[in-house]
């Protein structure tokens, strides 16, 4: 994240990257506020990095990523997690993003400024990693990345010269290259993306994405080619020199919900979500959270969330929100204290955030 202040860019940086705002966790389960039916299962993955980076595949293989170039994969639900970081030179880098499709095959982001921002892949399940992707702009600094399928994706950073940077691959990562700027509308001053997540780029169907902005403003920026052209949107969410649009949950090309607010503030719930059903045209404030949320997903679809589904899950370091009806009004599962939230297509949902903490999210297949 960058913003026209780089004394304010480290402080951003500072709080995202050793968790200032988090609150303590135990590893226990968490109990669900009533009505919900829902609580938060911790798994023991034996590691106290911060785990940003969040890919679950199923509700049996999961990736998460984070500080000091950790990279965990669990190919048995969590009950055991094997490392399988990059190692060499990684050792200091914060892996914020991480997409994956199997147990074998992934992609992980870094960020920072200058050659701090870099991409891997691995083939291996994680016994060899190639970098893809080095950054060598000054002004660059890489939030999150997305994909469509195994070939095709978007990466993106903070704006450069006055606009949003995206890179774009075809080949599963192994190569990036610069989408021309000419087709990204300008950046306001002081606005900038969060690498709080890994979801402030989403995507959809097959060529249709979406990024997230804070600072000066709370706007989605829609790419219906992949990312050649851009058109973008204002949001009611609030904005701050440490606040915005931290996530996007995306169901189909229609329906997104967008969540933030002010993680310096992270207790405030006002004007914390929005959704849209035009693909992000236009965008209605949601109900209240409660506090700043760093990520959000849809849930898989059940008796309670419909078909397709309705229900939505945004945690935070103050806890955890669930809506049943897109966004429109949200409900409390306390203690689910996070930063990344994801869910699969055989119905689960994956958490992880703070001293090495991951959990999976009981109750759904009852509703």
């Amino acid at each position: 994240m960058i913003s026209g202040s780089r004394a304010v860019t480290r402080l951003l940086i500072s709080f995202l990257a050793v968790g200032l705002l988090a609150t303590p966790t135990a590893l226990a389960p968490a109990p669900a506020q009533a009505g919900t039916g829902l609580s938060w299962r911790d798994l023991q993955t034996g590691s106290d990095a911060q785990f940003r980076g969040l890919a679950p595949v199923s509700r049996h293989i999961a990736w998460v990523s984070g500080t000091e170039g950790t990279v965990l994969r669990t190919v048995d639900g969590g009950r055991h997690w094997q490392d399988v970081s990059p190692g060499g030179d990684t050792g200091d880098l914060e892996f914020r993003d991480i997409e994956a499709w199997d147990e074998q095959h992934a992609v992980i982001m870094s960020i920072g400024t200058g050659g701090d921002s870099r991409i891997y892949r691995t083939v291996d399940g994680g016994r060899t990693w190639k970098q893809g992707f080095r950054n060598h702009s000054k002004d660059a600094f890489y939030d999150c990345l997305g994909f469509w399928d195994q070939r095709h994706g978007l990466a993106m950073s903070d704006p450069v010269h006055g606009k949003f940077r995206i890179l774009y691959t075809k080949d599963g990562g192994r190569s990036w290259k610069k989408r021309a700027a000419s087709g990204m509308p300008p950046a306001l001053k002081g606005e900038f993306g969060f690498a709080a997540s890994g979801t402030c780029l989403v995507t959809a169907g097959a060529s249709d994405a979406w990024i997230a902005s804070g600072g000066t403003a709370a706007r989605v920026f829609h790419t219906a080619d992949r990312g050649e052209t851009w058109t973008v949107t204002d949001t009611p969410i609030r904005r701050s020199e440490a606040g915005g649009v931290f996530s996007l949950a995306v169901r189909d090309k229609s329906t997104l919900v967008a969540v933030g607010g002010d993680f310096e503030k992270p207790t405030k719930s006002k004007h914390t979500s929005a959704y849209s059903h035009d693909g992000g045209t236009t965008w209605t404030a949601g109900g209240d959270l409660g506090g700043y949320r760093s990520g959000s997903a849809f849930l898989p679809r059940t008796a309670a969330t419909g078909t397709p589904s309705n229900g939505v899950v945004a945690v935070g370091p103050t806890g955890t929100n669930v809506s049943f009806d897109g966004g429109l009004t949200w409900k409390n599962v306390r203690n689910g204290a996070f930063d990344a939230v994801e869910c699969t297509g055989d119905g689960a949902c994956w958490a992880s955030g703070p001293d090495g903490r991951v959990a999976l999210l009981d109750g759904l297949k009852q509703r």
